[in-house]
């Protein structure tokens, strides 16, 4: 197959060409082939990998840990057990940011419950925001 350029690299991975770069400059794709005008050369591996890093980061993994998911992935050899870690340890931090995003949302309901919302300049919401020390709950 031949190769292509940046665009349909973009286009067939569904990543755009600015990250396409970005991740070129994170070392996430390997060397890519350029013509001698200096055009960049993409073949079906590297949007088999573009593809890749998008899904993880659509699962909101980490640009090092997608980092060592790729080189897991490109490693026949690899334990499952270390890309199960990592997975597992994704989920934890999901978690732990999933509870304290819950607790930012109760915090801020129970403030605009106490907010009148009408045209007096009393607002527990700011009164909070500018109080010194952190409350939540």
């Amino acid at each position: 197959m031949e190769p292509f350029n940046i665009g349909e690299a973009a286009a067939r991975s569904g990543v755009s060409a600015k990250m396409v770069r970005h991740y070129e400059s994170l070392g996430l794709l390997p060397d890519v082939a350029r013509t001698d005008a200096g055009y960049r050369q993409y073949t079906d591996s590297n949007v088999h990998t573009l593809r890749f890093i998008r899904r993880a980061r659509d699962l909101g993994f980490s640009m090092a840990e997608i980092a060592e998911l790729l080189k897991l992935w490109q490693n026949k050899g690899r334990a499952s057990a270390d890309v199960k870690r990592i997975a597992l340890d994704h989920a934890a931090d999901l978690h732990r940011r999933i509870e304290e995003m819950t607790a930012m949302k109760r915090t801020l309901e129970r403030l605009a419950d106490c907010c009148h919302g009408d045209h007096r300049p009393d607002c527990p919401i700011l009164d909070e925001l500018g109080a010194s020390g952190s409350r939540s709950g």
